[in-house]
């Protein structure tokens, strides 16, 4: 199906949104009634006013606060890397200047995020499996781990659904929450998460809950009323449940077992060419993962028009937040205003058969399928801030001393 571009979201935001409510409003978790954008808008001119924005003085002793708001030390550019309208060596060029302390704090958290995706790239859909140990277990679990009577909660919960992005400390805590002391099942609050977030992607999403609860780390994080009490006070002041707090104690941590995972110890990561293959392709094929004016196919030819697919059957099993496609369909209208696009809604391999097309290269399971059936002529590589190489994924700092540190 061949829909109309959406509208340019620097001219007309609501427009966006009544696009997405119309057209794409019965794949949306909340009906397209309930379609509404997030906290942060999508698209290059977005992406670019985010990063010469950029402040990474203070980012080390302020990156886990979480209110008030303005103390936080997060910079929010996370969904327009996630969506490649920014690239990792981009954002880490850009923090060149910041004091040595902050700076260091935020490439090594840039680092993480190619962690994320070396690891990734390595295990697949493998990573929706505990990938060390086995998740640990309460006695008692309860019946809703993320209880609104919480201020906590209820607080951060809200910020999920209303926003689609959270700091750091806080998807922590809901993790651990989640899992650790509400035994829910971690995956099931990792598709939580991954329906509301606008960086929402399996390998940041699913590697941050296996760290968080245990079963990528063999060590669980403890969430407590401590960390509320530090980085947000006036929510316990505000608890109807202050005086008889139900985490007031760290959870109980048992040993862990250890888990059938995949094999992390050192090997190849796949890494997709490492050169352009092919050529002469009429097209550029964009998906989810490169949506920026920097994707290598898009840039090769800045006159080549270029094609979007809607996953339409991948859309409605997954049931994303309205957030998550507005915060696409605002990327895809800013790209229009400059080039020539076509979007369509359907089934990939349907909507692209028999078209010339080139595409870069993406480090994730659904490209390697979606591309076989696709059959492009052009492929590019990858833009990795560390291109990977045989490494152990079985921990950051292993991998990292593998992998070394980018220039």
């Amino acid at each position: 199906m061949l829909l109309p571009v959406p509208p340019d979201p620097t001219r007309d935001p609501d427009a966006v949104r009544a696009w997405v409510a119309e057209y794409l409003g019965d794949l949306a978790l909340e009906g397209p009634d309930g379609v509404r954008p997030g906290a942060l808008r999508g698209g290059q001119a977005a992406a670019d006013a985010a990063l010469a924005g950029l402040e990474v003085r203070g980012y080390a002793a302020r990156r886990s606060n979480v209110l008030p708001v303005g103390s936080r030390g997060a910079t929010r550019l996370s969904p327009y890397l996630r969506h490649g309208l920014l690239t990792l060596r981009e954002v880490w060029d850009a923090a060149a200047d910041a004091p040595f302390r902050d700076r260091e704090k935020y490439r090594d958290e840039l680092m993480w995020q190619e962690y994320s995706r070396h690891l990734y790239a390595r295990v697949g859909t493998a990573s929706g499996r505990a990938l060390r140990n086995e998740q640990p277990r309460t006695p008692q679990p309860w019946d809703d781990p993320w209880p609104v009577r919480m201020r906590c909660m209820e607080e951060v919960l809200g910020e999920l659904h209303r926003d689609g992005w959270l700091v750091n400390q806080t998807r922590m805590w809901m993790a651990s929450q989640w899992a650790v002391r509400g035994g829910a099942d971690w995956r099931d609050g990792e598709d939580a998460f991954f329906a509301h977030l606008l960086d929402g992607s399996r390998a940041a999403n699913r590697l941050g809950w296996q760290w968080t609860v245990g079963t990528g780390s063999g060590k669980p994080y403890g969430f407590s009323r401590w960390q509320v009490e530090k980085r947000a006070p006036q929510l316990c002041g505000s608890c109807s449940l202050a005086a008889r707090c139900p985490i007031e104690q760290w959870p109980d941590t048992p040993p862990l077992a250890e888990a059938p995972g995949p094999d992390l110890g050192r090997g190849e990561i796949p890494a997709g060419p490492d050169r352009v293959v092919g050529g002469g392709a009429d097209l550029v094929w964009l998906t989810a993962e490169s949506l920026g004016d920097a994707d290598p196919a898009l840039a090769a030819d800045p006159d080549r028009p270029a094609v979007f697919v809607f996953d339409e059957p991948l859309l409605r099993r997954l049931r994303l937040s309205g957030k998550r496609l507005v915060f696409l369909a605002e990327s895809l209208g800013d790209l229009a205003a400059r080039r020539e696009l076509e979007v369509r809604r359907g089934v990939v391999a349907d909507e692209l058969a028999g078209r010339s097309l080139a595409v870069t290269h993406a480090p994730v399971p659904g490209f390697a399928v979606r591309s076989r059936a696709v059959a492009p002529v052009e492929i590019h590589p990858w833009p990795w801030l560390v291109r990977p190489r045989p490494a152990p994924v079985r921990s950051y700092t292993g991998w990292r001393k593998a992998i070394g540190v980018p220039g």
